[in-house]
């Protein structure tokens, strides 16, 4: 006998999203709630580029984390779902390698189809 997964919603995707988040578990997220050929869009002003795959997303997260000096503290606040999006806010208190401690914020869009985020687009 087959038993079939349910696709999780949006709403549960943001809820697993921010629950993961707050345990620091972001690995995590990508590899259970992202679509193997995700989207990752940053604003024209950004120095990352965009990427679409798993695999990019996941080399861009480490690329990230080698820039990190220190990390002081950082949030992700409550999701907000409409349809088959949701938004958080985020931010971080960090010192990036050769540049004073600063604090980030930003807002960052999610997009979900069959269950997974298909692509994440951030604005700051």
């Amino acid at each position: 006998m087959k038993t079939l997964e349910k696709t999780m919603t949006t709403q549960e995707v943001a809820d697993k999203f921010f629950e993961w988040s707050q345990e620091g578990k972001f690995e995590q997220i990508i590899d259970e709630l992202y679509d193997e050929n995700a989207k990752s869009i940053e604003p024209d002003s950004s120095l990352w580029q965009n990427v679409q795959g798993i695999d990019n997303i996941r080399a861009k997260g480490k690329e990230w984390n080698t820039k990190i000096e220190e990390m002081h503290g950082g949030y992700t606040g409550k999701p907000i779902v409409a349809g088959n999006s949701f938004s958080c806010t985020m931010g971080m208190d960090v010192t990036m390698k050769g540049h004073p401690r600063m604090k980030m914020d930003e807002i960052a869009v999610y997009e979900v189809k069959n269950g997974k985020i298909v692509l994440e687009q951030f604005f700051f």
